[in-house]
């Protein structure tokens, strides 16, 4: 019998850890870590004697031919054009649950983290915008400190664990997603090149295919990723940024199976893709676009207009304008803070909102897309993004109260 007990113990035990990773590689620490160690590896291989392989890799040619059609890119942009174009699918999808049935679906709990979304947006950008005013080609890079970095920062949150309360996460998240909608609109209004009337306009042709088909009550998502993926070549050969097509394609994803309504397509994608993305797309892409070689940079390229403006807006711009939009807000009962969240709770987020890595490294890649430059903007990123996680995990591990455990 004592043996018996000990074997079931010990199962106990293996389902009991086997439970806990699982949790844990679905949680977003996991996914920021992942994102971290991908960085890490790329600015090592980039300053190794192996670099020119890195180099090699990004740089290697990729065709895709069908009769006169052809996308001819380096791996780089296929990753950043395409496979983020996923990643920017899965941010439509949660914007649709969240308006339909989620944290965005209450007026009284997204008051606030909209208006502080709103300053996180327009002080780092003008911060950065003053640093530069006198260079417009330096100018064209107002829009990276602007973003945020829903995966690291949820993921220095988690670290602190069951201290921080709920509404925190919330907010942060909700915070987040008004950031993502920002960057979505800038991309697609300041950094889309000459348009092609035709490709956009078979482009809006998929656009009202998806219509008509969401209304008609079509429910099976392979109808929808057909269109979406003929959309997002349209897109690409158009001169909009082709990872809008994601998130178009996202908010036509039906809610709910017409005929079976305890089926949720859009929720089962959301949860199919999110291992892909945050193991796989994310850390591919950081991996891609981090590697900056630290060998050559001078002090003079340091204290560069660009990057200084980058790395003071997310890490100041980014506080400021959050915590002053807040307040604001309060004050005029225009919105009000979670009962469990105090201001130093919220200043701690605000700090933590300043991690742009992802984003901000996208929108950089756009901004100074084939330009020549004295600068390396990922510099101010990486700098700018360590600042704001180290800063905010002390200041949010000294703050942080007792709430409900997340």
């Amino acid at each position: 019998m004592r043996n018996i007990k000990t074997e079931n113990q010990r199962g106990q035990q293996k389902t009991s850890l086997f439970d806990k990773l699982r949790e844990l590689f679905r949680g977003d620490t996991a996914g920021g870590a992942v994102l971290m160690v991908a960085t890490i590896l790329a600015i090592l291989v980039a300053n190794s004697p192996w670099a020119h392989f890195y180099h090699d890799f990004i740089e290697m040619p990729v065709e895709i031919r069908i009769g006169l059609f052809q996308i001819d890119k380096p791996l780089l942009l296929w990753i950043n054009d395409g496979l983020m174009a996923i990643f920017f699918f899965t941010i439509g999808l949660e914007l649709k649950r969240e308006v339909l049935e989620g944290e965005l679906s209450e007026l009284s709990k997204i008051s606030l983290p909209a208006f502080g979304a709103v300053g996180g947006m327009l002080i780092p950008a003008a911060i950065y915008a003053a640093i530069n005013w006198d260079n417009p080609e330096n100018l064209r890079g107002w829009a990276i400190p602007a973003a945020t970095d829903i995966a690291f920062a949820l993921g220095i949150l988690a670290l602190v664990g069951s201290r921080v309360p709920l509404a925190l996460k919330v907010f942060l998240t909700s915070l987040a997603v008004f950031d993502d909608i920002g960057a979505i609109i800038i991309i697609a209004i300041f950094y889309s090149h000459e348009m092609s009337l035709v490709a956009l306009g078979t482009a809006l042709a998929c656009v009202v295919v998806l219509y008509i088909m969401n209304r008609r009550g079509v429910s099976d998502a392979a109808p929808y990723l057909l269109v979406g993926l003929i959309m997002w070549a349209s897109v690409l050969k158009s001169g909009v940024h082709a990872t809008l097509a994601g998130v178009v394609l996202g908010l036509f994803i039906p809610m709910h199976h017409k005929k079976h309504p305890e089926v949720t397509p859009l929720r089962d994608l959301e949860h199919d893709l999110h291992g892909a993305v945050a193991f796989g797309i994310l850390p591919l892409f950081a991996f891609v676009n981090a590697g900056l070689d630290l060998r050559g940079i001078t002090l003079e390229q340091t204290l560069h207009p660009v990057p200084v403006g980058i790395a003071l807006g997310l890490f100041l711009g980014k506080q400021l304008g959050v915590m002053a939009f807040c307040w604001a807000a309060v004050k005029l009962k225009l919105a009000r803070l979670p009962s469990t969240v105090g201001w130093h709770e919220l200043y701690s987020v605000a700090l933590l909102s300043g991690i742009g890595f992802t984003m901000s490294l996208f929108i950089g890649g756009l901004a100074f897309e084939g330009v020549e430059k004295p600068f390396d903007e990922r510099l101010g990123i990486i700098i700018g993004s360590l600042l704001s996680g180290v800063v905010g995990y002390i200041v949010l591990k000294r703050s942080a109260r007792g709430g409900e455990a997340y």
